[in-house]
């Protein structure tokens, strides 16, 4: 695989600085059944990365502490962690709020036929990655059945309520561009998607979030062999839009791999771009009032953010 990061550095992206911290972004490693083209993460079956119960433990620590409201749980497949349930439920038991960012086919893999009633009961918000509502994308992107498989999922899940209004069972579905390009206007998209969605397949959703390909690990390799590298990057830096900057995720947020250290993003830990440089930070020495007006590290991909409508964990920015 060819390594962008090379490519990302110097750059003239703005400075930024950290803010209070509201979601703790957890990996809880890399190891995925399913392997995905757009995949910042290089997540797959063969990846070995999970957190240990010692590194779940610290997480629950710092949670403990009250420092944050938020905690979201990402991977390669999160729910792959045998650790993964006794966090949700111990991290529910203090109140926090817990997102689940899930790929839907989880839901069928063996071992995993409660997973959607569990996440109910725990009333878990649900983030679901469908990068399109045509199954011949869907299928291209992901591998064929992956469509047909998450449509299986999305009608179980909304037979324990989600999707519905009032229910307090949020699932959003998160979509991410088939190529080089930026994604479309989020609220349109999400009106497309609702309606295909329900009219054609008879299942629904709250949101819709769009999300940026990141010209990082995957993708960045693909682009490079596909000499589009420096042409995706300038499609960035050209839709660059300043008042995205107040709205960047990293600014709220904190992202903790699958060992514990943490990072400004879930981008910079990809890259190995440790949490302000110099001594690695681990989740165990993590104090939240330390981090606020610290600078943030960036490179050049930090201009998929801020491109266009912004994007970040939560969708669009604009």
């Amino acid at each position: 695989m060819l390594d962008s990061k090379p490519l990302l550095f110097p750059t003239d992206f703005p400075t930024i600085e950290r803010q209070s911290l509201i979601t703790l972004q957890v990996n809880l490693g890399y190891r995925c059944n399913q392997t995905c083209m757009h995949c910042h993460v290089d997540a797959g079956p063969k990846r070995p990365e999970v957190m240990t119960e010692d590194t779940l433990d610290a997480v629950l620590a710092f949670l403990r502490r009250g420092r944050v409201s938020t905690l979201d749980l990402t991977g390669g497949a999160p729910e792959l962690n045998p650790g993964f349930r006794r966090l949700v439920h111990e991290a529910r038991g203090m109140g926090v709020h817990v997102m689940d960012r899930c790929n839907l086919t989880i839901l069928e893999e063996p071992g995993q036929e409660d997973l959607a009633g569990f996440l109910a009961d725990h009333r878990v918000e649900v983030v679901a990655s469908l990068p399109c509502y045509l199954e011949e994308n869907v299928d291209g992107q992901r591998g064929k059945g992956v469509f047909e498989t998450s449509l299986r999922a999305i009608r179980r899940l909304n037979g324990l309520g989600y999707g519905d209004d009032g229910s307090g069972l949020a699932l959003n579905l998160v979509y991410n561009p088939q190529g080089p390009s930026l994604p479309p206007p989020q609220a349109s998209l999400e009106g497309d998607y609702k309606r295909v969605l329900l009219d054609r397949y008879g299942v629904r959703f709250n949101r819709l979030m769009t999300l940026t390909n990141m010209p990082i690990r995957r993708f960045g390799s693909m682009l490079q062999s596909l000499g589009q590298f420096g042409e995706y990057l300038g499609l960035l830096k050209s839709a660059h839009r300043e008042s995205n900057l107040d709205g960047v995720m990293c600014r709220s947020l904190v992202s903790v791999d699958w060992r514990g250290f943490l990072y400004d993003c879930d981008f910079n830990q990809m890259l190995d771009m440790p949490l302000n440089g110099g001594r690695r930070l681990h989740i165990a020495e993590l104090s939240a009032a330390e981090l606020e007006g610290r600078r943030i590290r960036v490179g050049e991909h930090c201009y998929g953010c801020t491109a266009g409508q912004g994007s970040s964990c939560g969708g669009a920015l604009a």
